[in-house]
């Protein structure tokens, strides 16, 4: 076995390294404070890897985003979501008679329990549709209590996969005070959503194949990204044996944050601005290059890639499909290529490694949708459902995996004597 080696306090320590099946290398410091007292230091976990994983591979120098090994791009092109969420969860694409099956129970459990209409009820109605999902997914475990069987986990899956989109729905309902609509099973994961969102009781909607493949290709871009802030939230909750609904409520709560989940509302908003400012992409980008400049450039650069995100290029192709099929004009999609033309072809942007992530295109296709902003990051969490669950599986059927417990360095007060109140010094505050 390969070994690092690590001079500290005059010692030497031999630590073991590891190759992962794309030839990444790790540096095992499992047992660093065991042997030296010391533990690694690194905010944000940028450098450390929290666990093994079979899922999802990222090379984010190279722009690669693979699914259990299969390229991001060709699923998101061929495949339909529910595929894709049996592959993630289960290693394998089903073959016809097992997708037949799949599909089926991911139908028949949209429904949910006539009871839970009441809490919808009790959500005052500015409440923000994140809010609900995560509260309304958590619930599920009051429904459908966990067992110690397999069959039970795996019902459990399908109920949270089937579910999720039909609360996503109806919490929009809710927002916009119309009646709930109910899925119906000729329908197709997409069409379902997209039906329940939009229809009423006076006027049904047929979703449009052009739009219906569009959310297709979102979701499935969305599905997975290896150990991000609210996959590693589901893996840290469900590390302590927690339940899946408690787990992904934990990691819906995650995704809510701006700086996640919220970044496409961020470009969005960016986009309105410069166009309310006169719509000069060109004097935008000069700010953003000043140092002294509060202006950002939202929906560039990755924490992971340092060469285009290659979702970012699916969805530029689907919002000029849909853009140019349904005959839509919209001035952010116009300032959004302009941005991103002159951004490609500046060398500040360039030298820093400055390229379109997902979110730089994805709110704009949903507002071709008619999706409205606050329901984006809810659409996020939909996509996301089938990577969550299988990261929680793959850490409930680890062997002897443990509990998630990161160390600190302490930076407070040392040890002081306590003071009764009577004796204390009055405070400065006052």
């Amino acid at each position: 076995m390969k070994t690092a080696k690590l001079v500290y306090g005059g010692e030497e320590y031999d630590l073991p390294v590891f190759t992962g099946s794309e030839n990444e290398s790790a540096i095992d410091i499992s047992k660093l404070r065991e042997q030296t007292g010391a533990v690694a230091y690194d905010p944000g976990y940028g450098n450390v890897g929290s666990c093994r994983s079979a899922i999802t591979f990222i090379d984010g120098d190279k722009g690669i985003l693979r699914y259990r090994g299969y390229p991001i791009e060709q699923l998101a092109r061929k495949a339909c979501f529910s595929e894709v969420c049996h592959l993630l969860i289960h290693n394998h694409l089903p073959d016809e008679e097992e997708f037949g099956l799949w599909r089926r129970e991911l139908t028949l459990n949209s429904f949910i329990h006539e009871d839970m209409l009441k809490f919808f009820e009790g959500f005052p109605t500015k409440s923000h549709p994140m809010a609900i999902l995560a509260a309304m997914i958590a619930s599920l475990s009051a429904y459908h209590p966990e067992e110690e069987r397999g069959q039970t986990i795996e019902k459990n899956i399908i109920r949270l996969l089937a579910k999720v989109k039909t609360f996503a729905a109806f919490s929009y309902k809710k927002s916009v005070g119309e009646p709930f609509v109910y899925p119906l099973t000729r329908y197709s994961y997409a069409q379902n959503f997209l039906r329940m969102m939009f229809a009423t009781p006076a006027e049904e909607y047929e979703p449009p194949k052009v739009l219906a493949d569009a959310l297709n290709m979102l979701l499935i871009i969305h599905a997975d990204h290896e150990q991000n802030c609210s996959t590693s939230t589901v893996r840290m909750v469900g590390s302590s044996r927690a339940n899946l609904f408690a787990s992904v409520s934990a990691g819906v709560s995650a995704l809510w944050g701006s700086l996640h989940g919220g970044a496409n509302q961020a470009v969005i908003e960016m986009l309105e601005r410069i166009i309310d400012d006169g719509g000069d992409c060109k004097a935008f980008v000069a700010k953003v290059k000043e140092k002294k400049s509060r202006a950002r450039l939202m929906g560039f650069g990755h924490r992971v890639y340092k060469n285009y995100d290659p979702r970012a290029r699916l969805l530029k192709k689907a919002n000029d499909d849909v853009h140019r099929k349904l005959g839509i004009k919209d001035p952010l999609l116009d300032v959004a290529l302009e941005l991103e033309e002159i951004a490609l072809n500046d060398e500040y942007f360039i030298e820093r490694n400055l390229y379109p992530n997902v979110d730089f295109y994805s709110g704009i296709l949903y507002r071709a949708m008619g999706i409205p902003t606050d329901m984006f990051t809810v659409m996020f969490a939909m996509g996301r459902m089938p990577g969550w669950i299988a990261h929680w599986k793959e850490q409930r059927d680890t062997p002897n995996s443990r509990i998630h417990r990161p160390r600190q360095i302490y930076t407070g007060t040392t040890e002081r004597k306590f003071i009764p109140i009577s004796k204390r010094p009055k405070s400065k505050k006052g």
